[in-house]
């Protein structure tokens, strides 16, 4: 069953053609990162109107690199929640648009059960049940997967999102949108024992994060120095901090693991690119026996195949809209 699935969730347009949830046939991605480096950031009207100019020839070069036309299509998928909503709907309006055209059925996908789904591609041997850390820009979860379109949040963070403290950090010392991808590189230079950053706890919720304090404490450190008129030094700062992020998400990952007695791990969301993260999970469910599965770092960021994957279980399992399907700015991935 191919799948023609398109996503717009943020900055990144994109289209892909995708057979039966695991083979990607084509992969097309317009990313406008290059544009929002001038703000600092994602600006939602200009994103909106770049998805606008992108999703034709976008979707047609999926759909030429697939070798394929509309009439080998069967479905097609699109993420309509969650994600900046005019983003959203630049997406959704045109799926309806081409559902309609086409009479093909229309299958709405969650943004975070897609990220997720990046590891069915990468891992044609992973199925549910399993247990994930999803972590990107603007969420730190971890999912019990307990069937391919069925999940429940076991912890999730209290406020910042990981990604977005590595953003904040890194635009702190200089460094251009987006700020965590370079901090990472800088961090490799460094040493992760120099500064010692807090290790912030959630009362009566072990599973749970809290990353805003720990943001602060970064922030405050690069602007005491600045003031005072020190060099502040980056490598050692980004080092010290990654460490501190990371040895937060994968404590309490590997807390919600034994506590539920799940051995078959993975991780998925933007942040799931990052070296250390990649690397600690790794060596620690080596170390522990467990079975762990990470997507290419291809697929880590936003991109349609991952919805193609997600769409073609969404669809298995009867979740088709009409017409009247809108996008969704804030809704939760173990909805209904």
């Amino acid at each position: 069953m191919k799948i023609l699935s398109i996503e717009s969730s943020c900055d990144e347009t994109a289209a892909a053609v995708v057979e039966n949830g695991r083979k990607v046939l084509s992969s097309v991605i317009a990313s406008q990162v290059e544009e929002h480096k001038l703000y600092g950031g994602v600006v939602p009207e200009i994103a909106s109107r770049r998805h606008a100019e992108a999703i034709v020839p976008v979707v047609n070069q999926a759909l030429a690199d697939a070798d394929c036309t509309m009439e080998d299509i069967e479905a097609i998928a699109v993420t309509h929640a969650p994600g900046l909503i005019g983003a959203l709907l630049v997406g959704v309006n045109f799926a309806k648009g081409l559902s309609l055209a086409t009479k093909k059925p229309l299958v709405p996908t969650h943004h975070l059960r897609s990220h997720i789904a990046s590891n069915y591609i990468s891992n044609l041997e992973l199925k549910p049940p399993f247990l994930c850390l999803v972590v990107s820009g603007g969420h730190s979860h971890i999912v019990l997967v307990e069937d391919y379109t069925k999940m429940k949040i076991i912890g999730k963070t209290r406020d910042d999102a990981a990604g977005e403290c590595f953003d904040k950090a890194a635009r702190t010392m200089g460094m251009s949108y987006p700020g965590g991808i370079a901090l990472d590189k800088i961090a490799e230079e460094g040493n992760p024992q120099a500064f010692k950053f807090p290790r912030p706890v959630v009362n009566n919720a072990p599973y749970d994060f809290s990353f805003s304090g720990l943001k602060t404490s970064v922030i405050n450190l690069i602007h005491n120095m600045e003031q005072r008129g020190e060099e502040v030094p980056k490598a050692d700062i980004c080092a010290s901090f990654r460490f501190a992020v990371v040895d937060l998400l994968v404590s309490n990952f590997l807390k919600a693991a034994e506590d539920y007695n799940i051995k078959t791990l993975a991780v998925a969301g933007g942040v799931s690119a990052n070296t250390l993260l990649r690397s600690r999970l790794t060596e620690e469910c080596k170390a522990l026996g467990y079975k762990f599965y990470l997507p290419e770092k291809s697929l880590c960021t936003d991109n349609a195949a991952m919805v193609g994957s997600q769409g073609y279980y969404e669809y298995l399992s009867g979740n088709i809209s009409d017409l009247s399907l809108n996008a969704i700015a804030t809704l939760p991935i173990d909805y209904r």
